[in-house]
This record gives structure tokens, C-alpha cells and sequence, in this order.
């Protein structure tokens, strides 16, 4: 799996990351796409595999550092844009 860091808003403490990985789609292999949000403190919550569009992936990124996700909140705020 590879990361690709992002850049968060300035003054904030949160580093914002695209997750890049490989899953089967009915005998395929194709990229899929997750976020990784690590705080201050060292602490980070992972959502692997939420698409495969890197458009949509993009969006997601866009809309979690403008707002400053934490990753206590990431998890939450994944599901509703689902």
C-alpha cells in the first residue's frame, strides 16, 4: 500500500494522506483508493478501499482537509459522504 501525503491547511496539526492499493473486482485487479489522517500526537485512523475513482477519491481529500478531520472523526465522516 502507498501513501500519498497531501498538504494539509496551514496551522493545522493534522498530516492528510491518500491511501493507494490493489483488490480483485470480479477477477480483475484494479487501484482502489483510502484515506489516512495522523494527528499530532502520533495517532491515526485508516480507511482502506472506499473507491475506486480517483476523482471521487480526490473530493473525499478536498472536503477532509479543508474541514481539519481528526482521526477520531474520520471513520464518521466517510460513511456520511458514502
Amino acid at each position: 500500500m502507498k501513501e500519498l501525503l497531501l498538504e494539509s491547511p496551514e496551522g493545522c496539526g493534522y498530516r492528510y494522506a491518500i491511501l493507494v492499493d490493489e483488490m480483485a473486482v470480479g477477477g480483475l485487479c484494479c487501484e482502489s483508493y483510502g484515506i489516512k489522517v495522523t494527528g499530532p500526537d502520533g495517532d491515526s485512523q485508516a480507511v482502506p478501499n472506499i473507491t475506486v475513482s480517483a476523482g471521487r477519491i480526490d473530493e473525499l481529500a478536498e472536503l477532509i482537509c479543508r474541514n481539519q478531520v481528526s482521526p477520531v472523526t474520520l471513520r464518521d465522516v466517510v460513511e456520511d459522504w458514502l
